[in-house]
């Protein structure tokens, strides 16, 4: 099943950076979503030089996106952004299930900022 989402230009830029600088130039961006908080995902994501098992390739504008079955499964309809500001940097998730909650202060529709982690070990030394 090929999940149905779009990127964002940021997201997209984002992840090429990634992938660009490094140690597997030619390989592509895994992006491993779970549910977190009351309604939106959390994401980690690294650079590998081919898919691990269970995942499926995809590729979006021209980017090789790796994604975990659960991933795929919770991106479905969901737009991806990538968001870099003095108060904020990472992914968020636009349109995910689940509205807002007691515990949310992001309001009807709108997505909280995904938590991101990246291995520095994935990043080419200059």
């Amino acid at each position: 099943m090929q999940p149905n989402f779009s990127l964002t230009p940021a997201a997209v830029k984002f992840m090429r950076r990634m992938v660009r600088f490094s140690e597997t130039p030619a390989g592509g961006f895994r992006l491993t979503v779970t549910p977190g908080g009351c309604s939106g995902y959390s994401a980690e994501f690294s650079v590998e030089a081919a898919p691990r098992a269970g995942d499926a390739e995809q590729a979006v504008e021209g980017l090789r996106m790796f994604l975990p079955a659960e991933s795929r499964l919770l991106l479905d309809g969901v737009t991806i952004d990538h968001v870099d500001t003095p108060l904020q940097s990472g992914f968020t998730f636009a349109n995910t299930p689940g509205g807002a909650c007691g515990c949310s202060s992001s309001g009807e529709g709108a997505a909280p900022p995904a938590e991101a982690s990246v291995s520095l070990s994935s990043i080419k030394r200059m």
